[in-house]
């Protein structure tokens, strides 16, 4: 009998969490796991704003590497990025909450595409992020 894809993706989501050092010392939180999907969280902190007074673009591209790198594992098998893209489309100041939703578009053999949008709680969207996948061999 096969496990349930839903159960696969919260174990697989809860295991690479508890190891993911870097996300959890940023504060990112997950908020929704799904086969081939995630919402993740973060709040702008002061350590993270730029010499322009906006959030550096390296932590709006970490929330959304983060989305997609938890989308891109909720079938079971380990599964890192071949390559990424962001376009930023807006500035993020501090205190901004973020949140990043990955999307799966397409998986075949053993890679994967997924698009991850970036954006404040009102809707306005800070940046597009596509991310190609490789999962691991055994």
């Amino acid at each position: 009998m096969q496990e349930d894809p839903q159960a696969v993706a919260q174990r697989s989501a809860a295991t690479m969490y508890e190891a993911d050092l870097a996300s959890r010392h940023l504060g990112i939180q997950i908020d929704q796991i799904a086969p081939g999907r995630a919402t993740t969280r973060m709040r702008v902190r002061d350590t993270m704003i730029n010499g322009h007074d906006i959030c550096h673009g390296g932590y709006v591209f970490l929330l959304a590497d983060t989305a997609f790198a938890f989308a891109c594992n909720t079938y079971g098998p380990v599964t890192v990025a071949a390559a990424c893209d962001v376009v930023f489309l807006g500035p993020a100041h501090l205190g901004d909450e973020l949140i990043a939703e990955a999307t799966e578009r397409r998986r075949f053999g053993r890679s994967g595409i997924y698009d991850v949008t970036v954006r404040l709680p009102d809707g306005t969207v800070i940046a597009e992020f596509r991310g190609h996948s490789r999962t691991l061999r055994e």
